[in-house]
């Protein structure tokens, strides 16, 4: 997946650390600085870490998601079944299908944390996969799960894209998907 529309954040880890009260695993880290958060082909969408202020909307960020899926692990029973505090989930990306993408944080080394999918429209709830952030994209773009860990058809088998949120932005103000780029009666309806 190319990083043409990917812009590194310029995130400030020390910051992030000190407030999540932990490290970050590398790959995401190198995320960061390749892509940045934005729109995997406009169904996934990777978070930030701390909240940045955008040109019209705030990008979706780790806080609120996390506190999203940890509320889901509570009322749905995935305390119970695992056997993990819900402290112990961080969000780092959702789908078009308002899945939750998350890391099991009980392994001291960040770079051993399983990814967690609280799922809305999936056969289980919640379903822990051993790779991390990137390798979990990757299985999933290149449609090497028999079964869709996520509630969406992610990937066609065509291009595969990345748009960075200030991008997007841009072009919803111009009047454009922000996807895709190409004009979209509706972009802008809401600016400033």
């Amino acid at each position: 997946m190319p990083a043409t529309h990917g812009a590194d954040e310029d995130i400030d880890w020390p910051a992030v650390e000190a407030t999540w009260r932990t490290r970050f695993p590398a790959d995401f880290v190198a995320f960061m600085g390749r892509f940045g958060a934005g729109s995997i082909n406009g169904e996934a969408s990777i978070l930030l870490p701390l909240p940045k202020p955008g040109l019209q909307w705030d990008p979706a960020e780790m806080a609120e998601e996390t506190a999203n899926a940890r509320q889901l692990w509570e009322a749905e029973g995935g305390r119970a079944a695992f056997g993990v505090d819900p402290e112990a989930i961080i969000a780092w990306g959702v789908t078009g299908g308002s899945d939750i993408l998350c890391w099991l944080t009980t392994d001291p080394d960040p770079d051993r944390w399983p990814v967690l999918v609280v799922g809305r429209h999936t056969a289980d709830a919640f379903a822990v996969y051993p790779y991390g952030m990137a390798e979990f994209l990757y299985r999933l773009c290149s449609d090497e799960f028999d079964v869709s860990p996520v509630s969406i058809t992610f990937w066609d088998g065509g291009h595969l894209s990345f748009v960075h949120w200030r991008k997007a932005q841009r072009r919803w103000q111009e009047g454009r998907n922000p996807e895709t780029g190409e004009p979209d009666p509706y972009a802008g309806d809401f600016a400033d």
